[in-house]
This record gives structure tokens, sequence and C-alpha cells, in this order.
């Protein structure tokens, strides 16, 4: 076979050049970054930064397993090392490099309370159709995540699109202005992270809106138009001279959802997009996604992908790893279906979530098995007693529940809709087969920390439990 004329992501002379550092050793190709030992790939670059762990001490390890070379804040041995004053300002230096190497990128930039992952991925679907794109991967959002994921951007890409989160005041500004995006967005605005904001929801909502800061003059900004901190967003894009583009339900928006109606194979939507009606498939169908995926368009539109092409993506994205995936479990007398939130909950996405369940056809009962809500702060107990309401107006049939702060929502709720509540969810998930039969429809939902994903992963199992003849039945 011919030798492989493709341009290497960076050569160990150019990370230098672009981080101001010194290199040790040979010119070498780098084909990758990563900041984790065990996840090298020959070619990649190593990069040792400071955490819990400092990671010069796995600088070995790394070229052990392949490592190109590594930028370090001091001589390292094993191979080819570029030296900076600090290796996370050196892996900034190399993010804004690759920014400032390809001028003709068009880039988008997510956040929002809920959904930013998923709808950052529904766009990279997208930009996928239309061309060489780029995006975050997992939930690379954070100071190391995004500056990470721009220095991965090959020189050949077209089109990207940036996740960008937050945990406390001040980070989201100077996330968007490393990304520069040509479009921004926010998906909604939630009581998430309201422990680190004296004022709750709307310092949430200032610190969502500072994405706009980083908007490339005449960029546009594309907001959420139905929660109730929507001025706070719209303001924050005319303060900076963005385009606004505005989703929602109101009749004056630019992107506005007339009927969402989920199915079997996930739903049906009807829309007007900027006075043209559309309607068109989704693979998702989770009522949120009536407005996430107006949110998808309109930031596709903004990165010069035509509609087609995004209604298109938008027909064959599939829900992510505990974002929505569904599956069918056989057990004794039949299957359940499990729906996999595990990886995140906040009261919105939690009554999104008990929405679209409700409208979910089923044969069965419909389930909730929740683990606790975190970073709620002093609004944790109301919050999640709160959950009783939207429980009871989604029509569900069965809480079962894991954590402490969950025992505040099973004792609100009448005593016909409680389930199992146990401490943690390593024991509610080691009694799984107590909580589906035959017939029921059961979603997983709950913050990562409180490990709702074990509780989604021995329900899985049952699978294989159930080829025994001896397994034991689901009881009521």
């Amino acid at each position: 076979m011919p030798e492989s004329t493709a341009r290497p992501l960076w050569t160990a002379a150019e990370v230098a050049a672009a981080t101001g550092g010194v290199l040790h050793g040979d010119d070498r190709p780098i084909t990758g970054l990563t900041y984790n030992s065990r996840e090298i790939v020959a070619g990649d670059l190593f990069l040792a930064l400071k955490g819990a762990r400092d990671g010069h001490e796995f600088a070995a390890n790394a070229f052990a397993a392949g490592a190109a070379a590594a930028l370090v804040e001091r001589p390292v041995e094993g191979g080819a090392y570029v030296v900076v004053p600090d290796t996370l300002h050196g892996l900034e230096a190399l993010g804004v490099a690759a920014r400032e190497r390809a001028p003709h990128v068009k880039r988008g930039a997510v956040t929002g309370s809920v959904g930013k992952t998923s709808v950052t991925q529904a766009i990279k679907a997208g930009l996928d159709l239309a061309g060489p794109a780029h995006a975050s991967i997992k939930s690379y959002n954070n100071h190391i995540g995004v500056p990470l994921t721009l220095a991965r951007m090959p020189v050949e890409t077209r089109r990207a699109v940036f996740e960008i989160g937050m945990n406390a005041p001040g980070e989201i500004a100077p996330l968007s202005r490393f990304v520069a995006p040509h479009a921004a967005c926010v998906t909604t605005v939630g009581p998430v992270h309201i422990e680190a904001f004296a004022d709750g929801e709307a310092g949430v909502a200032r610190e969502k809106a500072a994405i706009f800061q980083g908007l490339v003059p005449g960029g546009t900004a594309v907001a959420n138009g139905d929660v109730a901190f929507s001025g706070v967003l719209c303001d924050a894009a005319r303060a900076v001279g963005a385009r606004l583009v505005v989703f929602g339900t109101d009749p004056g928006h630019d992107a506005r959802l007339l009927d969402f109606r989920p199915d079997a194979e996930g739903a049906a939507v009807a829309a007007e997009l900027f006075g043209r009606r559309i309607d068109y498939r989704l693979a998702q169908s989770g009522a949120h996604w009536g407005l996430n995926s107006l949110c998808v368009l309109l930031m596709l539109d903004a990165l010069d992908v035509a509609l087609e092409t995004g209604l298109q993506a938008l027909a064959g994205f599939q829900p992510l790893a505990g974002r929505g995936q569904t599956r069918t479990v056989a057990v004794p007398g039949g299957a359940f279906t499990l729906i996999d939130e595990s990886y995140n909950a906040n009261p919105l996405s939690m009554t999104a979530g008990f929405k679209s369940l409700g409208a979910r056809p089923t044969a069965g009962r419909r389930i909730v098995v929740l683990t606790d809500m975190l970073e709620l702060g002093d609004q944790s107990h109301a919050l999640h007693e709160g959950l009783a309401q939207p429980i009871e107006a989604a029509g569900l049939d069965l809480v079962h529940a894991a954590g402490p702060e969950m025992r505040r929502l099973y004792d609100a709720l009448p005593a016909s809709r409680r389930g199992l509540w146990r401490e943690t969810a390593v024991e509610l998930a080691a009694e799984a087969s107590a909580l589906a039969e035959a017939g029921d429809i059961v979603m997983v939902k709950g913050s990562n920390g409180s490990r709702a994903s074990l509780i989604a992963r021995a329900l899985a199992d049952l699978q294989t439990a159930s080829s025994s003849p001896d397994a034991p039945r689901a009881t009521r």
C-alpha cells in the first residue's frame, strides 16, 4: 500500500512554536492529544497536566504506550518533550493556535442548563453531513475540555461545534472567547448549579448568556424564548451586537414549535422556521426535543448548513448513552422498556422526562426510578419534594427512589405511587428484579454523582438473568 500523505495534527516542533516552549528530542508527527496516560494511542501528545495527581508522574507510562511526545514543565524520561512554564496555559495556547491556523472554520458553541451535550452532538451530526467537521467528545466542556477540543481540531475542518459548561460564576465567557464562535446558543435555563449563585436561577441565566461574549463580530446568538429568563439571554445578545434568533412556542419567534407527537419510532414535529412551515421526523421521543430540534436547526443555519441536511441529521440522530437511550429487556412473561436517563438530572430535565414518559404508550405501568439531584444548595429539599406535582400531572404509576433527598419526594407522594425507597443506588440496584415486570415502561433518572447508572445497568442485566428458568419474577 502507498504511504499515507495525510497531514499530521501537529508536529512536536509546531507544538513548541505554538506554546512558546522548547523542544527536547526529535521532531515527530503528532496525531492526537490526551492528558490521560491510560488513553494513549500511538502518536499522541501526552499533556502532563496537574490535578489530583501530577501528570508528570505518568509520562513514562505514556511513552511506553506509544506517545510521540509530551508537553511538560520539567524534563522527563522516555521520549521527546516540549517544556513550557505551565502545561495548562500551554494547552490553551495550542488551542488558540489551532483556531487561528484554520480561519476558514465556522465554529459553533453550545451551553444550557439541560441538553447541551445532546444538542452539541445533534449539531455535529448535521455538520458531518455538510463536510469535514469537528466537535467536543463526551462532556469535554470545562477549562481543560474546551482548549483540548480546539487543539484536537484538524486544519482540514470546515465546521466545528463546542460544548461549554460551568460550575461557578465567571467560567463561560473565557471559554467562549477561546472558541470565538460564529454562532452560540443557550438551550435552556433552569435551577442547575444554583448553589453557586446568590440569586439562584437569575444568576445561572446571566452566566449562560455570557456565551455570547465570545461571538465573532456579526455572529449569531440563538436563544430559548420560552424560559423565564429569556429577556436576560436576549439582552446579552443585543449588548454584543449579535444577530439574535429565538426559538420557542410563541408566534413571534424565529423558530416556532407548533406540534410534537411522540410515537414508537421517535416523534413527528410541526414547526415554523423563519415563517416557513416545516414537518419533520425525530429519532428522539422526549418532549424536550421539540425545542431542542429548533435550536439545532437555527445553529446549523447560522453555520451555513442547508435545512434539508439538518432535517436529515435530526431524523437519524439517536439518544446518547445515559441521555434517553431506550432498550427492550426480556424478562419472564414478556419484556419491559428501559429508558436510560441516568447521566444527569435537575428539576427541569426531571419534569421534561416525566412528561415524555407520560406520553409514551404502554401495556403496563409507567415507572420512574430516581436518585438524588445534586448541586441544588439550600433549595434541594423543596425542589425534590416539588417533583411530586409533575409526576402527578404526567400520570405516572409508580416511583422507586434512592437517596436522602429523594426520600423527601417519596414521602410527598400518595401511597398508591410509592414503590421502593432505599438509602443508596447500590441498595436499590440490588433489588432490580422487583422494580419492573413485563409490559412496563421504566425510566431511570438521577445525577451522575448519585449513581443512577448502577440501577439502569442492573435493570438492563435482567435480560441475562431472565434466561435462567429459575430467575425471580418482578413483583409490584
